[in-house]
């Protein structure tokens, strides 16, 4: 057998050439990667030579004559790595927003080595040792930490159990083979996802379909079809099942084709059906958790969040759900008593039921416009005009920023992205009297959607704030709005919106981290925490004065109507049924996956849409009318990326912001001093302590789950 301490990497005596663009740190402002310079070719032989690198310098610590203490081992470690640090970051950051095959054909070729290196790390005797030494020795009283070093330490502790330390010879062999192969089926569900939503896409070529679309999203559906030598208007598909465009499109034949084709995709057949690796991925994760000593993928997560265990999990979804789907239910009805006009007569296959007093899922959102004008005086395509990118971008994300925590924007054109529609802005704190604004770091936003680019909305750090290794903060937010034709305003619906607000609130998370370890940085904390400040953030957007600051006529400067702001937000309820039912079928399928034992996965893919529907059922979630926001075969975050078993996370964080959105609110609402003591108290600890002892410390009590109820309209 070979032990952990003298495994061989591929390429591990390869010296990367000085010219690579990632051989040294950036000196572009805040270590910015130069992706001017950075090349294809260039990822791979880095990454390689960081691993070699790492592991020398991990080797140096682990066979050091000298006791161990916090500088040697614990400070060692988290300066090791700087050059595969710099060189995955930047790969791992492209490769989701601006892919082409060869950086696939690398991920998938460098994701078992990274795989390897880690499980070397973490399964190496001798530097567990050292760090137990220091372990014990602050249990026992004789070493003295600092807050967060003895987190740090208590962190770094688990990491090593939870990844087979105490494992046999035999038995870590085999865990890293589960690692290596599991690492590897995640990056190929990536790959055929991001492939099958582009063939999904829908190609209309009679214009007369398209009624009810507006001029600015027709002209980008044009657009979409000429970048791919299509005749006609392409619908291209966005990451979840309801498709934003079903709310505009008055054909209800084109509405059920949308909601089929999204609805298929990953089940399709062909070489871009993902259920053959799903299935192979939960079985190997349940393999993964019980070789670790847990029941299942599940109880493997929880054990490391601030949930505990999949009971509390489970108690959770299973209080919330029946309450969601009544509220759907009910909206359900209401949307059925619309007129004939609206709505289709007859069912079409696979767009969801339509019988009495019901609604297909194709038209759900078609009919909720009518009941919004009806109700409400209020429709998304009255709107838009009203939601234009840079005022909702400078007038609204920024805005909030500025009032809460005393930052600013200046944008840098001269500092370039990994991709031409890539903007860079510097971010500067607060000034103290008489001084000069501060650079705090950099914000990258990337709003646009592409064909090379997946679905979804997500924040990464291309630099993690730590004062150990005197770094500031950079940080990347991804969206995926369908670009207009040139010279033409980008407007948003208000999904849109939200979702901007959301995203920045992770950039803020990492923005205004002040933190001394680079692995405590920012968003460095439980999955079922990050969301929180995200959430939190989410929520500025329906704040009255953030709200009339960039609800603004993008053509005549005009603001919205007053009656409309206040019946938006005397309107923030409807709708909540259908939202938290489509959320709460996703969270609850991801846990039927990942509490399944190895010998429980189905073997077949036949086997994969039957296994959702029996999971929906047995949740009590299966209303046709309302599928769930991601069916197994198209469910990135749990299948591509790192929510396996973790979806639930949404919820689980809103329980904590919609308690701290009242807490604002207890204490005067958007201020600076609100602000300041939201960042001091827990944006700027990251994950340098238990994250809920940071909640605890600016509520002064533990969560409540009453001001969610409310929010949802489940009290």
């Amino acid at each position: 057998m070979t032990s952990a301490s003298d495994t061989t990497f591929q390429g591990a005596d390869a010296v990367l050439d000085p010219a690579n663009p990632l051989a040294a740190p950036s000196d572009l402002p805040y270590g910015l990667p130069d992706f001017s310079a950075i090349r294809e070719e260039h990822y791979e032989p880095a990454i390689v030579a960081g691993m070699a690198a790492h592991r020398a310098e991990v080797e140096a610590i682990a066979t050091s004559p000298e006791p161990a203490t916090v500088e040697n081992t614990l400070e060692a470690l988290e300066r090791a790595g700087q050059l595969l640090g710099r060189a995955a970051t930047a790969f791992y950051n492209q490769l989701p927003s601006d892919s082409t095959p060869g950086l696939e054909d690398i991920q998938e070729r460098i994701a078992p080595q990274l795989a390897a290196h880690q499980d070397a790390i973490l399964m190496d005797p001798r530097l567990f040792a050292r760090v137990k030494s220091l372990a014990d020795a602050a249990a026992a009283g004789t070493l003295a930490l600092e807050p967060d070093t003895a987190y740090l330490l208590e962190k770094l502790m688990t990491q090593f159990e939870r990844a087979g330390i105490a494992l046999s010879d035999a038995d870590q062999d085999t865990l890293r083979d589960l690692n290596s192969r599991i690492t590897s089926l995640q990056a190929s569900f990536g790959r055929k996802l991001l492939a099958g939503a582009n063939e999904a896409s829908v190609l209309v070529t009679d214009e007369a379909e398209l009624a009810g679309l507006s001029p600015d999203a027709k002209a980008g559906a044009r657009a979409a079809a000429e970048a791919r030598g299509q005749e006609g208007w392409l619908l291209e598909m966005q990451l979840f099942t309801h498709q934003n465009v079903l709310a505009s499109l008055a054909d209800a034949g084109l509405r059920a084709r949308v909601q089929e084709a999204s609805a298929a995709r990953g089940a399709t057949g062909g070489e871009n059906d993902t259920r053959e690796i799903l299935l192979e991925l939960a079985r190997l994760r349940a393999e993964q958790a019980q070789l670790l000593g847990y029941e299942h993928h599940a109880a493997y997560i929880a054990a490391d969040a601030t949930a505990g265990t999949t009971a509390a999990v489970n108690e959770m979804l299973a209080r919330l759900a029946p309450a969601a789907v009544a509220n759907a239910r009910r909206e359900a009805s209401e949307l059925a008593k619309v007129s004939d006009a609206a709505r289709r007569p007859e069912p079409v296959e696979g767009s969801g039921s339509a019988g009495p007093g019901t609604v297909a899922a194709a038209d759900w959102s078609y009919l909720n416009e009518a009941v919004r004008k009806e109700r409400f005086n209020l429709d998304d395509a009255a709107l838009r005009p009203y939601l234009e990118l840079e005022r909702v971008v400078h007038d609204g994300v920024f805005k909030a920023a500025n009032l809460l925590f005393g930052l600013s924007f200046a944008e840098r054109a001269d500092l370039p992205g990994y991709h031409p529609d890539v903007r860079v802005f510097e971010v500067f704190d607060a000034p103290e009297p008489g001084e000069p604004n501060t650079g705090l770091g950099l914000f990258l936003a990337d709003w646009y959607t592409r064909e090379s680019k997946r679905g979804g909305a997500w924040m990464d750090s291309l630099v993690h704030q730590s004062h150990l290794l005197g770094q500031k903060p950079v940080v990347v937010n991804n969206l995926n709005i369908v670009r207009p034709p040139a010279g033409e305003p980008t407007l948003l619906v208000w999904d849109e919106v939200t979702t901007l607000f959301h995203e920045f609130g992770h950039a803020l998370h990492g923005l205004l981290s002040e933190v001394r370890y680079p692995s405590q940085s920012g968003t460095s904390v439980p999955r079922d925490f990050v969301e929180y400040p995200s959430q939190v953030n989410e929520m500025w957007s329906w704040e009255p004065e953030i709200l009339r600051s960039f609800a603004v006529h993008h053509a005549t400067g005009e603001p919205m109507p007053a009656e409309w702001v206040d019946t938006m937000l005397a309107s923030r309820i409807w709708g909540e049924g259908f939202s938290t039912t489509e959320y709460l079928a996703a969270a609850l399928l991801d846990q039927a996956w990942h509490q399944l034992a190895p010998s429980d996965v189905p073997t077949a893919v036949e086997d994969v849409l039957p296994f959702e529907a029996a999971a929906l059922a047995a949740a009590g979630v299966d209303f046709e009318s309302v599928p769930p926001r991601y069916r197994s075969t198209y469910f990135n975050h749990i299948f591509g990326g790192g929510y396996s078993a973790g979806y639930y996370s949404y919820i689980w964080s809103e329980v904590l912001d919609a308690d701290t959105v009242e807490w604002y609110a207890e204490n005067g609402g958007l201020t600076r001093e609100n602000g300041e003591a939201f960042r001091r108290k827990l944006l700027a600890r990251g994950g340098s302590q238990d994250p809920l002892a940071s909640f605890e410390d600016l509520r002064g009590r533990t969560a409540d789950i009453a001001p969610l109820l409310k929010r949802r309209g489940l009290a």
